[in-house]
């Protein structure tokens, strides 16, 4: 039964004068031929359902408008990232990715058309890299809506709810104008990738450490590792931005010990500038301190010597109806005249923990910063094959998310340096959603026709291969709430990696040419700029022995681990630049 909305003058005595309420009716006129949209099975692991909410209570939601022209975005993205187009380097305004991404009038209207003549009038059209119509609703004008019934769901281990259905409908003549719609099938997910942290030595896990680095892992090991210059960088418009989020905070004094440490070659008072979003705030010391914001800002600041880096602080006020802020970050700089030309992130979850859809929206955001020469860089998660966490008991390989959008650089984890080695937790494997991208086809295939039928049926075959890359993710040292810890994670090599970038980065603004931007097919059209890692151990998970790290791109390590060096000659550029 559809529902119409009218304004009905309320009367009571005891407050005086009468009051002016909005309440909603049913209506038989208004039922169009519905249609599933998106569903899933079942909520994510720890979330459990206590029952339907009270009717009455408000949701808040957000109508995610389909593009105009998402494939010819795709194009625009490919010429001005692949090596040797007319357009590369060239890349896109705001403007120019917008006339891609919004959403068409005629689908403003429709899905406009719809809403009100189900009572829905407190409308407002918000544009940020897609088109999206807010609105709020009562739960019981939610389900007659979407064909659904919302439930309350509670997070066991935080104990937060969450109002949200496993399955929601939309018009039929509406499927072609909704890309997703927010809250409803999506949950809180966003958490860090899940490193260990040891406040001691490592075990002779990694004994073969070379001596200079038998201990732990610094930036003097990596810079002599990777050939990682210590020279500042010059340019101030290079930046570098690190999201952090649920909590996890940054420290200034922490930085400042670390460098003291590890870089006296630079001022120990070098720091970062914060920005927050979503009522975000950066509070300092010790009981504030988070390992993962501080490893972040540590191997960015400590490593891309001189490269000015921004923590982003998302707070709890998040607007994107799953993630925590996942996707406002994303959204955030891409609203940047001119945002940050590398985004390095440590956060992830699992890839079917998303709708397929859901995983698209976020997937496009990146897209359109990729399109406006932004690097975007992930560590690829530690879970093996099990994808974002441990996990021996799934039936098949599990992807983490967003390692599996094609349009990311996705970066797995090693240990030792002679030689070089996979380590087990690097998440890696093959994306359920997101066919593979022909820029790594020439790269993953060999592998794939190597493996044969090992793992047939575990995993899709012809789904986006990663990570694309490793670099070290072992006993790497930081320092946080005063004290010296040592931490295993993809966390670890995601930040290395985008500093190495951003001092590219720096040379190639110095030298008047463009930024690297969307960084994928440079890297696979530019395989020797990697050391091929092809032995270490495999990245168990869903009890089997997973993946092994072999010649050539693997599920584990990618292509290798990279050199500054090399990719400053791959670049068009020496050291002498």
């Amino acid at each position: 039964m559809g529902l119409f909305h009218q304004k009905v003058v309320i009367c009571l005595a005891t407050l005086g004068p009468c009051l002016l309420r909005e309440v909603y009716a049913s209506s038989a006129l208004s039922r169009r031929s519905m249609v599933v949209h998106e569903s899933r099975t079942e909520a994510p692991v720890h979330y459990i359902r206590e029952g339907p909410p009270h009717p009455e209570t408000l949701v808040d939601f957000r109508i995610a408008l389909t593009s105009m022209d998402r494939s010819g975005l795709e194009k625009a993205l490919y010429d001005v990232s692949i090596p040797g187009s007319p357009l590369y380097g060239k890349h896109l305004s705001i403007e120019e990715v917008n006339s891609y991404t919004s959403a068409s009038a005629h689908s403003v209207t429709a899905v406009t058309e719809w809403l009100t003549e189900n009572g829905i009038t407190n409308l407002k059209l918000e544009s940020a890299v897609h088109d999206y119509l807010i609105f709020s609703a009562p739960v019981d004008v939610a389900n007659d809506l979407f064909d659904t019934e919302f439930h309350s769901f509670v997070h066991a281990p935080s104990g937060k709810r969450a109002i949200r259905t496993l399955q929601y409908s939309i018009p039929r003549d509406l499927v072609s104008h909704i890309n997703v719609v927010h809250p409803t099938t999506s949950f809180d997910l966003a958490k860090p990738l899940s490193i260990s942290v040891s406040y001691g030595k490592r075990s002779s896990e990694i004994s073969s450490l070379d001596a200079s680095c038998s201990n732990t892992i610094t930036p003097q090991c990596l810079q002599e590792l990777y050939d990682i210059p210590t020279t500042p960088a010059t340019q101030p418009s290079n930046r570098i931005a690190v999201p952090g989020l649920i909590e996890y905070w940054a420290q200034y004094a922490d930085l400042q010990a670390f460098l003291e440490r590890l870089r006296p070659d630079m001022p120990s008072n070098t720091t970062f500038s914060v920005e927050t979003i979503d009522g975000g705030t950066n509070p300092q010391g010790p009981e504030y301190a988070g390992y993962e914001a501080n490893l972040d800002i540590q191997y960015t600041v400590g490593l891309a010597t001189g490269v000015n880096t921004t923590f982003i602080s998302a707070g709890p006020n998040n607007t994107d109806g799953a993630a925590l802020g996942y996707l406002d970050v994303v959204e955030y700089l891409y609203n940047m005249t001119e945002p940050p030309q590398v985004m390095s992130m440590s956060y992830g979850f699992q890839e079917w923990w998303l709708t397929p859809s859901q995983a698209q929206q976020v997937c496009d955001v990146y897209m359109a910063l990729g399109a406006r020469g932004v690097s975007l860089i992930f560590g690829s998660g530690d879970g093996g094959v099990s994808g974002a966490e441990r996990n021996d008991t799934c039936t098949e390989f599990l992807p983490a998310f967003p390692g599996g959008c094609p349009y990311i650089t996705s970066v797995g984890g090693t240990y030792s340096i002679n030689p070089e080695l996979s380590t087990n937790f690097s998440s890696g494997g093959f994306s359920g959603y997101f066919a593979r991208p022909s820029y790594q086809e020439q790269a993953v295939a060999p592998f794939l026709e190597n493996l044969g039928n090992t793992y047939a049926g575990l995993f899709n075959a012809s789904g986006r291969g990663f990570p694309d890359i490793a670099a070290q993710s072992h006993n790497v040292e930081i320092v946080t709430g005063g004290e010296t810890v040592y931490i295993n994670g993809t966390s670890c090599s995601g930040p290395i990696f985008a500093s190495m970038v951003a001092l590219v980065n720096d040379r190639l603004i110095a030298a008047g040419k463009p930024v690297l931007g969307f960084l994928n097919p440079f890297l696979y059209n530019n395989t020797q700029i990697f050391t091929d890692i092809t032995a270490g151990l495999p990245n168990a998970g869903c009890g089997t022995g997973g993946f092994n790290a072999t010649a050539g791109w693997d599920p584990i390590t990618g292509l290798g681990t990279p050199n500054f060096l090399k990719m400053l000659e791959a670049a068009g550029l020496s050291n002498d630049d």
